[in-house]
């Protein structure tokens, strides 16, 4: 049980939600694990649904109280919601902002900032910990190219040139992305990101990981109220979920991308976890793909101290930390949407 930012998170699994008083109660197995008032509380959203009673359901529904239930591992199930009062008002902010082209770029620019100074991050702390192993001058020399974009983007006013900047980003870092890769390199060998179909076994890992990453990412926008659909720097297109693309552009790297070169430099991947298709499609093995999973969710648990909120959650709230962030951004409760800076 975590509370943050006036929302309760119930990341216990098999846990029951109950209402006593003024307060939610959370039970497993008839013993009592948690209490907390609901006064304060603007949101409940519980991972590994098991119930919620009726009564605290119908409380929180009177009070404005949102409910969202998920999977442990993040799938958005079902959102509970009394009358529309506040949640209509944030999703109009949201739809008039991404119809405004100087609004939206606004926003925007924040996720491509949070996505380069990230980047950077990760050049710099591989010449740190690795300076025999990479070229340290040509991660230096993409690191300060990076640094020019992140001051191009901070004065960018409009979408085409944020996603130009965007582009050239993108490109600086994956010249590099491949000496990341310090073990198995004859079978893990990575030229530049290829997508429908990934090409080699490290795009089959990266496609995997941002799909999983984006699916965390719309649930935590459906948990707060926002239309994952709609986005800002990502335009609308059917059944693309877009907003959660916008979100999760500052996580690529420091969350998705480390995590993948992790299982090739711990050798929890090999090439037998990989077969290649008619069409040169690079896929992974069902066993392989269960295994990445089980990893994904361990990551997802490790703690990590936010660098806005200054407190310890799991690396699986910080999708729902960005959104909650971006809802009272919206809302008029903060002046600008702070990106996630990982240091």
């Amino acid at each position: 049980m975590k509370k943050l930012l006036n929302t309760l998170y119930v990341t216990q699994p098999d846990t029951y939600l109950s209402l006593d008083g003024d307060n939610i109660v959370l039970l497993k197995e008839q013993q009592k694990l948690g209490r907390l008032p609901l006064h304060n509380l603007e949101a409940i959203v519980s991972f590994g649904y098991t119930g919620a009673s009726p009564a605290l359901m119908g409380y929180c529904a009177e009070r404005n109280i949102s409910i969202s239930f998920l999977t442990e591992s993040g799938r958005f199930l079902a959102r509970v919601v009394g009358q529309s009062r506040g949640n209509v008002v944030l999703r109009k902010t949201q739809y008039r902002i991404s119809e405004n082209e100087k609004e939206s770029t606004m926003v925007a620019r924040n996720f491509i900032i949070g996505k380069i100074y990230n980047s950077k991050w990760i050049l710099e702390r591989m010449t740190r910990e690795h300076p025999l192993r990479v070229d340290v001058e040509q991660f230096k020399s993409a690191s300060r190219l990076l640094s020019i974009i992140l001051q191009e983007v901070r004065d960018c006013a409009n979408l085409e040139s944020l996603r130009g900047w965007e582009g050239q980003a993108a490109i600086n870092y994956n010249k590099v992305f491949g000496q990341m890769i310090l073990q198995q390199k004859d079978n893990f060998v990575f030229h530049g990101r290829t997508r429908r179909p990934p090409k080699d076994n490290v795009n089959a890992m990266l496609s995997f990981a941002y799909t999983l990453l984006a699916n965390d990412v719309t649930s935590a926008l459906e948990a707060v109220g926002l239309d994952a659909y709609v986005g800002f720097m990502h335009t609308d297109r059917p059944g693309r979920a877009s907003l959660a693309l916008d979100v999760m552009e500052e996580l690529r790297g420091i969350y998705a991308d480390r995590f993948v070169l992790s299982l090739i430099n711990r050798k929890e991947v090999t090439a037998d976890d990989f077969y290649r298709k008619e069409n040169g499609a690079v896929l992974m093995t069902d066993d392989a793909r269960k295994s990445f999973l089980k990893a994904w969710q361990t990551k997802k648990q490790e703690k990590i101290t936010h660098p806005y909120l200054g407190e310890k959650i799991s690396w699986g709230l910080v999708p729902y930390v960005q959104s909650l962030l971006l809802a009272r951004f919206l809302r008029g409760d903060l002046d600008e949407y702070p990106p996630f800076l990982w240091k």
